[in-house]
């Protein structure tokens, strides 16, 4: 049926296009879901438009038949009456109902079929819509770990770029104080050899006069003048 068919491609076209252009998960869901009901409100109207018209053509169909059984009862009055010709009358309009009675069963199966393929489409969006209602919470609860997640390994990138940082600045430390070594070497020969002899003479030499010996020897150079 052309109405089925119909929404069938609404409902995959919106599905379709919402999954090519799913940048953000979260959001895409409640699109989703919103294109959904949108889609749930047009069916429930096609629905109840399709129900109207099988109610219709049952409504019509009934009525035909009833007219056929009148006018099979007003032949039986006409022969119980003794006019034959009005039975007959009776009988020809009772077999043109039976020919459109034929036609309106026709009609009326279709719309019955197309009620019932309305209906279970109907009962099949309100089901999937009810069960993505239920998944929505436990998606976004999901979307909100990989999400926090992905903020853990960020900061986890940044960690390791602190640790490269750090090792770099103990290669720069380990070059500084090789280069101190170096120069605290370069000093300690730019000095030269130590001459032990002067300090060894220092050793033995009488450089300090005693202050009480010189005083007492004053004072007998001037006791030999008197």
């Amino acid at each position: 049926m052309g109405i089925l068919t119909r929404f069938k491609d609404i409902m995959s076209s919106n599905i379709n296009a919402l999954l090519d252009k799913a940048e953000d998960p979260e959001k895409m869901i409640d699109q989703l879901l919103r294109n959904l009901n949108s889609d749930l409100r047009k069916v429930k109207a096609e629905t109840a438009s399709i129900i109207v018209e099988e109610q219709r053509a049952k409504r019509t169909l009934e009525e035909c038949r009833a007219d056929i059984e009148k006018m099979q009862n007003y032949a039986i009055k006409a022969l119980e009456a003794g006019n034959e010709d009005d039975a007959r009358k009776f009988l020809e309009r009772k077999a043109s109902l039976t020919e459109k009675e034929a036609g309106l069963k026709e009609a009326h199966d279709l719309a019955s079929s197309n009620a019932i393929n309305m209906r279970q489409m109907h009962d099949k969006l309100v089901s999937d819509i009810n069960q993505l209602e239920s998944r929505r919470a436990m998606l976004k609860g999901k979307m909100s770990v990989a999400k926090t997640k992905e903020r853990i390994n960020r900061i986890g990138s940044s960690v390791v770029d602190v640790n490269k940082s750090i090792s770099a600045f103990d290669r720069m430390e380990d070059k500084v104080n090789r280069a101190l070594d170096e120069a605290n070497a370069m000093a300690e020969l730019n000095r030269g050899p130590e001459d032990d002899i002067k300090e060894l003479t220092a050793k033995y030499d009488d450089s300090n006069i005693d202050i009480e010996d010189e005083l007492a020897t004053l004072k007998e150079q001037l006791k030999n003048r008197e």
